[in-house]
């Protein structure tokens, strides 16, 4: 066991114990009972021994706040799936609903093994009930007879993934009881954060190869081009890459199926548009086909004509230099005529399927 230190939204500190190798996927233990640390501390060793990195709060009357929450998680060598109880529940589906979704792996609400006081029953707060969607896999694993306090209707229609888990027993205080709710743990863990890397091989599902590809981070742009008809086009892309200094290249690749590839391919020049943290209603909105997508975007044309999206991060007006087939994608090289940046702002991100953010040390 290993001690850690964490910092939240407002600067405090917040202690930990670790279990286990730091280089094991990790689970983040939100539970009661700090200066007690029973039936805790087992658990967390059990885990440890099932090949977890195991972080657990020392959490006592007062918890960190949904930001602090956020902080700490956003401090762990990897994404943790959250074990949370009690009171410490409500703060963890606010921290991981909505935009905080891609700060953890699943999330796991323990709830009524109330003997001796080892964990109160969970009731989530009317306003945590309402936050925005969980969009990570959630299991609520149940303890006596009857279960507890979690409205399990309620959740499954704000979550995916939603599974629940009765331990019939009468807490987690008993030997038996620990290897059950063990047990539950151990299996959620495999399914949703296994320790041995997933394996695409030539032939395998193209889901699997997509989030192996997912796992590279990168920016987020939006290419742009006027129509034979002079009406602006554009569409967000990810795959985007720089070739040459020079000369000055850069590649995006754009699937055939696209709307707007036409436009791409007839145009002499065309734009690239790269997207700030500022700007991801506007990358949404150009991944959509029922709307004008320049509608409400502001824009204007280059100097070099294609149109360029204003107070983007940076924008690349090009000539088209080469098209080169690549399967479902065409490869699109242009060379760079102009390019002009805002060197004091983040870039959007995107990684694993979700927009990020740049977290600066």
């Amino acid at each position: 066991m290993s001690q850690l230190e964490f910092r939240g939204f407002a600067g405090g500190a917040w202690a930990a114990e670790a279990h286990g190798g730091v280089d094991a996927p990790s689970v983040l233990l939100l539970l009661e009972r700090a200066r007690e640390p029973e039936p805790w501390r087992p658990i967390a060793q059990a885990l440890a021994e099932a090949g977890r990195h195991v972080v657990r709060l020392a959490i006592e009357e007062v918890g960190p706040s949904t930001e602090d929450l956020r902080a700490i998680l956003g401090q762990m060598a990897s994404r943790p799936v959250v074990v949370a109880s009690a009171l410490w529940a409500d703060e963890a589906v606010m921290a991981l609903s909505g935009e905080g979704s891609h700060l953890a792996t699943g999330l796991v609400l323990v709830d009524s093994f109330t003997k001796d006081g080892a964990v109160a029953a969970t009731e989530l707060r009317q306003e945590t009930a309402q936050a925005a969607p969980l969009q990570i896999p959630l299991l609520v694993v149940q303890g006596g007879e009857g279960g507890g306090a979690l409205d399990l209707n309620a959740l499954k229609t704000r979550a995916t993934h939603v599974s629940a888990v009765q331990v019939e027993a009468d807490g987690v205080a008993s030997t038996d009881d620990l290897e059950a709710f063990n047990a539950v743990l151990i299996d959620f863990l495999e399914q949703h954060a296994p320790r041995a890397p997933i394996e695409f091989r030539n032939g395998s599902d193209a889901r699997t190869l997509r989030d192996a590809l997912g796992c590279f981070a990168t920016g987020v742009t939006i290419v742009t081009a006027f129509t034979a008809a002079g009406q602006p086009a554009g569409l967000t892309a990810n795959s985007f890459t720089s070739v040459s200094l020079d000369p000055p290249l850069v590649l995006i690749c754009v699937g055939k199926s696209a709307s707007t590839l036409p436009a791409l391919m007839a145009a002499d020049r065309f734009a690239i548009n790269v997207l700030h943290m500022g700007q991801q209603s506007t990358s949404n909105r150009f991944t959509r086909k029922d709307v004008d997508r320049f509608e409400t975007v502001a824009w204007e044309r280059g100097e070099f004509g294609p149109p360029l999206l204003t107070g983007s991060l940076a924008n690349f007006e090009c000539e088209r230099h080469a098209v080169h087939e690549g399967g479902d994608h065409v490869m699109l090289v242009g060379k760079v005529l102009r390019a002009r940046f805002e060197p004091h702002r983040d870039p959007l991100l995107y990684f694993r399927g979700k927009y990020r953010r740049l977290h600066m040390s």
